[in-house]
Formats: C-alpha cells, sequence, structure tokens
C-alpha cells in the first residue's frame, strides 16, 4: 500500500514574501499569524511578508519564519492532512513535530525562538562557519574531516549522495576545502551562514534548550516522525524528545531518513513550507517516488 509522506523544510528555504498568500486567503492562517506576532512579542508576519533578504536571513527571524510558514500550511491543508509519515530537515523537525500533534503550535513556536536565540548567541561566542561539499563520497569527506588537527570540522548534513554540508572552526573548515579539492571534490564552497550548526560547537545553545524542551508537554504523535539524529521512525514521545536535544550538535542524516521512509513504503512525498530544496533532494535520493 502506497504511503504518504510530509517533509519540512529547514534554514535557508525562506524568502520575502513567505507566507502572505495564505494570511490573504486562509482565515486560520491570519489567525495563527496574528498570535504568532503576539506570542513572539513581534511583528514576524512584517518581517516574512515585506521585510528585507538580509533581515530575514538573521536566525532569530528566519527560524521561527520558516517554521510558522510549514505550520500554517500544514493546518490549511485541514482534513486532507493525513500523513502516515513526517520528518523535517534540522529546523524543520519542529515544524514536523507540530503537524503530527507531538507539540501544540504555541509550544512549539516557543522552541524554535528559543532555538534560534540560544544558536544565534553559541553563533557569537567563536568564529564558525559550514561549506558545501558537491561529488565526493561520504566517506571520504568523514575520513579527511577526522584527519584536520586546527580545529573542530564535522560532516553536519547528509542532504542527498553527492552533497555533503560540513561544519566548524573557520580556520578548519578553510583547510578542509583545500583537502577536499584536492580529493576530487567538485565543490568545496565556504556557506554564507552564522555559524557552526550541527557541530560540537552548538553545546551552548544544546544546553540552554534542554531545560525548555524538558518542560515542554510532547504528546503522542499521530504517525511517526523519521527524527534527524537516528533516520528512524519513531513515535515514543520521551525518545522524540531526546533526539530532539541531540540534534543541534549532531548531523543531519536526511538521506538515510528519506532513504528509510522510502523502505517503510512511502512513495508519495510533499514538501510544507517555503521553497522547493528537499523536493530537489528528495529527487536524487529516491528518483522513483511522487513529489508534490
Amino acid at each position: 500500500m502506497s504511503k504518504r509522506a510530509y517533509v519540512f523544510p529547514g534554514q535557508g528555504a525562506q524568502f520575502v514574501g513567505m507566507g502572505k498568500d495564505l494570511y490573504e486567503q486562509h482565515p486560520l492562517a491570519k489567525t495563527m499569524f496574528d498570535q504568532a506576532n503576539e506570542i513572539l512579542g513581534f511583528n514576524i508576519t512584517e518581517e516574512m511578508f515585506n521585510g528585507t533578504d538580509e533581515g530575514l536571513k538573521q536566525t532569530r527571524i528566519t527560524q521561527p519564519a520558516v517554521f510558522l510558514h510549514s505550520v500554517i500550511a500544514a493546518k490549511c491543508l485541514g482534513d486532507s492532512f493525513q500523513p502516515d509519515m513526517v520528518a523535517g530537515h534540522s529546523l524543520g523537525e519542529f515544524s514536523a513535530l507540530v503537524a503530527n500533534g507531538v507539540l501544540s503550535f504555541e509550544d512549539g513556536l516557543k522552541l524554535v525562538y528559543k532555538r534560534a536565540m540560544a544558536m544565534q548567541a553559541a553563533c557569537e561566542l567563536k568564529p564558525s562557519t559550514m561549506a558545501a561539499v558537491l561529488g565526493l563520497e561520504d566517506e571520504k569527506v568523514e575520513a579527511i574531516c577526522e584527519g584536520i588537527e586546527n580545529g573542530v570540522v564535522v560532516a553536519a548534513n547528509y542532504n542527498c549522495p553527492g552533497q555533503l554540508v560540513i561544519s566548524g572552526d573557520v580556520d578548519a573548515i578553510n583547510n578542509a576545502c583545500e583537502q577536499l579539492k584536492a580529493a576530487g571534490a567538485k565543490r568545496a564552497l565556504v556557506l554564507q551562514v552564522g555559524g557552526a550548526f550541527h557541530s560540537p560547537l552548538m553545546k551552548p545553545a544544546e544546553d540552554e534548550l534542554a531545560q525548555a524542551i524538558e518542560q515542554t508537554q510532547f504528546n503522542t504523535p499521530i504517525c511517526p516522525v523519521y527524527q534527524n539524529v537516528s533516520a528512524e521512525a519513531v513515535s515514543n514521545p520521551n525518545l522524540i524528545k531526546a533526539n530532539l536535544l541531540k540534534q543541534l550538535t549532531a548531523p543531519v542524516k536526511w538521506t538515510q531518513c528519506v532513504q528509510a521512509m522510502v523502505k517503510d513504503g512511502a512513495t508519495q512525498f510533499t514538501e510544507l513550507g517555503p521553497g522547493k530544496v528537499l523536493q530537489g533532494l528528495v529527487k536524487k535520493i529516491a528518483p522513483e517516488v511522487e513529489i508534490i
């Protein structure tokens, strides 16, 4: 039997004007966006609908903005939103957990904002960055990262076969990029990001988020979530909670998540949220599935 998977994008999918059509066309969307402004204590809809690329790039704006667009899109589907499984890329995991009933909208938004602020603070402690590596096997990238001695550099995002993002100290990343190109990578490109997400350098953010996650109610989901940390179907609220916390310092196993969902019967993937990044990645990981 064919199963429907819904996937939710992470940071980097944002664009100015995101969510405006939902706000104008759906009374439910308008209510939820207005509620979000109240919960956050500032006008995030103004930043999303009429802001600037530069403003939207700030982690404290980006993360709640992408989360809101994704969750509200799911809610606006109403009864036609019948997922057999969900997954989200990094930040998108929070959207997935609201969509499948583990977190309430308000709790999800508060956690995302807390996470964004904690990550921004961690980024300011030390110069750090990320780089996209194209055209090299995962094992080769991992081996080169392990051999770098002038700082932290780790595999952070397994996006699709032949596309892996590394994360760490600025000097260590630059060193790794040179070695990766020498080893045959098509590209090893430093990204315009605020810091070393999904690396040990995010430990201060993990510590800060731990308390907030601990105090939040996690419910039994309506369908399994394939979590970034384990790339396995999870339905136990306590395990979901533990994996969600580890996510900040652990790699995003996106390739492995999609492969596991396909293995478990997913034949149709729908991306909910801004952009089409995940549709492109799913196409490369599982060319045989239907993508919406």
